[in-house]
């Protein structure tokens, strides 16, 4: 395969005419958030006594629908609970959204690009959105880590199939 200046990979199979395929094209087309919520539970018992380290659980899920032929909304849902001994800081959720625009000869690569790709440019912002909304709420900014969307694309996918193969066995019974 030989990969050349207009984005085009170009295939040959030992003859002459090389069978050209336009590589899958991703556009952001807009990001915005849907909807925010922070609860600083803790605040007033931060007042009274030196706060400990809180114990801090981050969730993240993915949710996307198709648009149109090629445009895809794709949710990022983010769910942070901080929590010192048993009781709970704050608990901050979100729930940030992008519209893309996918050009795709393909259609088998269209379903990662959605949930994995797309996912991947979200999080830059969602994760700023989540940072300031807990630095205003009166603690130091929560930078969430990378997530790997590849990974939980794949544990998804075999949790489905896991799913299907034991639906078909009790069928069979």
């Amino acid at each position: 395969m030989a990969d050349n200046s207009s984005g085009k990979v170009s295939k040959t199979n030992g003859g002459g005419d090389p069978a050209v395929q336009q590589a899958p094209t991703v556009r952001m087309i807009a990001h915005y958030t849907q909807d925010l919520s922070f609860e600083n539970v803790g605040a007033r018992e931060d007042l009274d006594r030196a706060p400990e380290q809180p114990r801090i659980s981050v969730n993240v899920g993915i949710d996307a629908k198709a648009k149109s032929d090629n445009r895809y909304r794709v949710a990022m849902k983010i769910s942070v609970i901080a929590k010192a001994g048993e009781s709970t800081r704050f608990l901050v959720e979100l729930e940030y959204v992008g519209v893309f625009e996918i050009e795709s000869q393909n259609e088998k690569l269209v379903h990662p690009i959605v949930f994995i790709e797309c996912p991947h440019q979200l999080l830059p912002f969602a994760r700023r959105v989540v940072a300031d909304a807990v630095r205003d709420g009166g603690y130091p900014p929560l930078m969430i880590d990378n997530v790997n969307f590849a990974s939980l694309y794949r544990r998804r996918a075999a949790e489905l199939q896991a799913a299907k193969r034991k639906k078909k066995a009790e069928a069979d019974r």
